[in-house]
């Protein structure tokens, strides 16, 4: 492993380690006085610097250079593996979601699918993929994967909210004996277009339809929000583990660090190579791709429908550390094929 992705790791683990102390040391208030530091952070990184980084990427987004053989063969498998764990999650928890007590805690349920979906897809693709791609392929590698990261959020995050503003839309209609199935549904589509993660991705895709540039001044704005998003994350990760109780969390926790450290790449391989024929630089980039640890962005979501948090941030951290381990064998497998 490169000296640079070493102090990218370590720059990772420091400023989680900060975010923790600064929870230790309720810096940030007491969680009991009113105030939870942790959604307070989840709240601002999720309305604010996030969909200006959603945005911002989706208004500039060049689709006529797209590498597309690359794309589709990371995505389809992605999303593959999404759809998987979605699916078995959620009927794993049919029978205590139809038991549930109360409308609050059939919603948390009803989120927890798509909570543990994007835990397990959603790879830190910037903060340790960047110098990741970097250092091992190069510009033309970078290329590629920057063009991954381009749809990384775009993709993964809307086809998400679907899915869980969906089920949460039937939680609520159980819930609720004057909703009838077309009031579900026009709430439903509400929420998932009313949303922080959906509106600056419309408004993305309708500026980018116009051709224009972005404004200097809008442009430069949204960039220093978005800059934001991954110290931001970082330290919620830390305040979260300090305000939360992980204890008996380490088994889920391995679980899900395996799917998305093994069971990710080994599909994406899989279905890059014998599906799409992908060879030399492509195949790498995007099995690198899928092997990243997951990613803070997953926390944000967790966060937001308040589900599973403690889980998906052991989850995050674990992986992170499993990633030293799993990467050199990803990149053994990959020089064996090439």
């Amino acid at each position: 492993m490169s000296l640079l992705l070493l102090n990218k790791l370590l720059a990772i683990f420091g400023t989680v380690a900060i975010g923790w102390i600064a929870g230790r040391a309720r810096w940030l208030s007491q969680p009991a006085g009113g105030t939870d530091p942790s959604r307070l952070l989840g709240n601002a990184a999720f309305y604010i610097f996030v969909p200006a980084l959603l945005f911002r990427t989706t208004a500039r987004l060049d689709m006529a250079h797209m590498p597309w053989a690359a794309v589709l063969a990371f995505f389809v498998p992605v999303v593959l593996m999404l759809l998987g764990v979605y699916l078995v999650q959620r009927y794993r928890l049919r029978q205590a979601l139809a038991m549930a007590d109360g409308r609050d805690s059939a919603e948390r349920l009803a989120a927890a699918p798509t909570t543990q979906a994007v835990t397990v897809v959603f790879g830190n693709a910037v903060q340790v993929g960047i110098p990741l791609a970097l250092a091992l392929f190069g510009e033309a590698g970078l290329g590629i994967h920057i063009a991954l990261v381009s749809l990384h959020a775009l993709v993964l995050l809307t086809l998400l909210t679907v899915l869980v503003e969906l089920d949460l839309g039937r939680a609520r209609a159980a819930h609720d004996a004057s909703g009838g199935l077309g009031r579900m549904l026009r709430s439903t589509v509400r929420n998932t277009v009313i949303h922080p993660v959906m509106l600056p991705v419309l408004a993305g895709l309708l500026w980018n339809s116009t051709g224009w540039p972005l404004p200097g001044a809008l442009d430069e704005t949204l960039a220093l929000l978005g800059t934001a998003v991954a110290p931001l994350c970082l330290v919620l990760i830390g305040v979260t583990l300090a305000y939360s109780s992980v204890h008996g969390l380490l088994g889920p926790a391995l679980v899900w660090s395996a799917l998305k450290l093994v069971a990710m790449p080994a599909l994406v391989l899989l279905v890059a190579y014998l599906g799409f024929g992908l060879r030399g630089l492509p195949l790498q980039v995007v099995v690198l791709m899928a092997a990243l640890p997951s990613g803070s962005n997953a926390l944000i979501f967790a966060q937001r429908y308040r589900s599973q948090e403690a889980t998906t941030t052991a989850t995050i951290v674990l992986s992170t550390f499993g990633f030293v381990l799993t990467a050199p064998l990803w990149l053994a497998v990959l020089a064996w094929l090439s």
